[in-house]
Parts: structure tokens; sequence; C-alpha cells
């Protein structure tokens, strides 16, 4: 059921790695929003750069945990939200890397969005520094979208969508407890959307254009631009998505798998090493095919208090 008008309380989750200038001025963002927030988890991803006693330096609104081993964002987040939820009783968490830099009514317009609504995810509107829309956020209408759900989000200035991104996604905290957490052997990429959309399956979600906020990545890009090594995540998180996750439903796998094959061929194109892709397509091949991912309980084993949390919130998903 939808939650409750009065004002809700709300946990920032941000995942840090060897980004120290940019955490500092994402964390004075944050602090600095025009609705407060109750408390701000950072994980430290085992930063090599003082990205931890940064954030340890920020103020008594952050909570810093720092891990002793590098989880990717997918692990990150995986912890944030299990800490959030544990420690701060959160009505929504709203996540966030630590290159994105929410502007002052970023949270507000977040919120009202969703006030008095069934919505349990709602994401920003995302650009680079130069105010460009950024092509590696850029949302997509909600395919088989009914009627009523389309003209619902319309009549609200939003666009009802099937999935979100971790750059700045607002989300229900007792959905997050009946669904789990994001898959932390997934590391890097596909780890938003596979997260999301499990989340979205049957629910309703929007992008929320007034909700703004600047991701100062380095270039302006896509994520099919040349993406190196990297390419391995995609491809075996794709087939894990695809043999693994109930996300998507088998409709939806055939939609989005065509589109996946769609992407990788442009990015074959446009590479200028493609020696890399190709080890890339063969062992997330190999690897997607085989294995799975593990529980979180399992890959977040080791980590204190962290391991506490996720096991309190997903022992029953095992």
């Amino acid at each position: 059921m939808p939650p409750a008008l009065t004002q809700p309380r709300v946990v920032a989750v941000v995942v840090a790695y060897n980004r120290r200038d940019l955490l500092l001025e994402v964390l004075g963002a944050l602090t600095g929003q025009d609705t407060a927030l109750a408390k701000i988890v950072v994980i430290d991803n085992a930063s090599t750069d003082d990205s931890a006693a940064a954030a340890a330096s920020a103020g008594p609104l952050v909570d810093l945990e720092v891990l002793e081993r590098n989880t990717g964002g997918a692990g990150g987040f995986a912890a944030g939200l299990a800490i959030a939820l544990e420690r701060h009783a959160p009505d929504w968490v709203w996540m966030m890397d630590d290159d994105t830099v929410p502007t002052a009514s970023a949270l507000t317009e977040l919120l009202a969005a969703v006030a008095g609504t069934d919505t349990v995810v709602a994401g920003s509107r995302v650009i680079w520094t130069d105010g460009t829309d950024h092509p590696m956020n850029t949302p997509r209408q909600k395919p088989f979208v009914s009627r009523a759900e389309r003209t619902a989000a319309a009549e609200r200035g939003l666009l009802a969508v099937r999935s979100s991104s971790f750059v700045s996604m607002l989300v229900r905290a007792d959905v997050v407890r009946a669904e789990g957490l994001p898959l932390a052997d997934y590391f890097i990429w596909n780890d938003d959307f596979e997260y999301s959309t499990r989340l979205l399956r049957r629910r309703r979600g929007v992008f929320v254009p007034g909700s703004v906020v600047v991701h100062k990545t380095k270039a302006l890009a896509s994520t099919d631009i040349d993406p190196g090594p990297r390419f391995y995540f995609e491809v075996r998180n794709k087939l894990w998505m695809q043999r693994a996750s109930r996300s998507l439903n088998p409709g939806e796998k055939l939609l989005y798998g065509a589109s996946t094959l769609r992407r990788w061929l442009r990015t074959f194109v446009r590479s200028t090493d493609r020696a890399v892709l190709r080890d890339g397509l063969s062992r997330g091949l190999a690897d997607g095919l085989r294995s799975k991912p593990r529980p979180n309980t399992v890959s977040l084993a080791g980590l204190g208090a962290v391991t506490d949390a996720v096991r309190a919130i997903e022992g029953r998903h095992d």
C-alpha cells in the first residue's frame, strides 16, 4: 500500500571507491538537500586513497562502513541497503554513486512524485557537467505499459518505467525487505538493471524529470562505447539475468535479449580493440552459462557488521 502522507524518513546510500574529492562533493550536496535526510550510509569499497577518512570527517549525518575488499558497485549497494535498513529504519532509501551530485531539490522532487501513490521506485533525470542529458542513464518507457499507468504518470509529469539506475534511485524500504538486495556477484554492470526490474515486476516505477542529478563521469558517453575488459561483466551478467533471475518475465527476456544482441553488435562495430572484446565475450559466455550468482550471504561473508546486516535482510531469500 502507498506510504503515509507524512514526511517519510529517507536514508541515502553512497558507494565509494577512490574518488575522494567527488565523494566529498556528493556528501556536501546530500547534506544540503532541501528535504533533510535522516542519514547517509557510505560504503567504502576498500579504497586506496583517503576516501574513507574524508567520509569519516564529513559530519554526523554520515554512517561509514569500510569494507576489507572491493565488492564492486553491486556488492557496495547490497551492503549499503542492508546497513540502512538494519540501523536506520528508513521508509525510503536513496541510492547513488560517488560521482553523482544531486541538485538541492532532487530529493524533494522524488518524494513529491511518489507521495500518495503505489509507486515503489523513482529515478532522477541524469545530466552531465555541461547540462546535457547523460546517455549512460537514459530512461526508457515501460514496454507493454497499460494506458491507465501511462496516463497516471503523464498527468504528474512523469514517465512510467520498467527499470532504473543506481546513479539516483529512490526505493521503498518495505519492497527491499520483500525482494532482497542487489546481487553482489554481479560486481559491476547490469546490477541495477537486474535489481530495479526485480523490484518493479508487478509494481510501478517512474522517471522524475524534475529531480536532477549531475553524473560527473570523465566523458559524455554511453556504456556501449569501447567498454574494454569490462565487457566480460556485461556478457556474463546478461546471461545470468536470462538464466537465473526472476526480474523479467519470458516475453521481456526475449525483448531485452534481442536488444542486448543489437547493443553488443554496435559495441564491436565502434570498438578500437576488438580483441579485448572477443576475449570478454568468450569468457563472459562461458561463465554466464556455467555458473550462477551466489547468495549474498556467501559472496559478502567475512565483512563483519555488513555480513550480519545482509544475513538479517536476506536469510530468507537464500
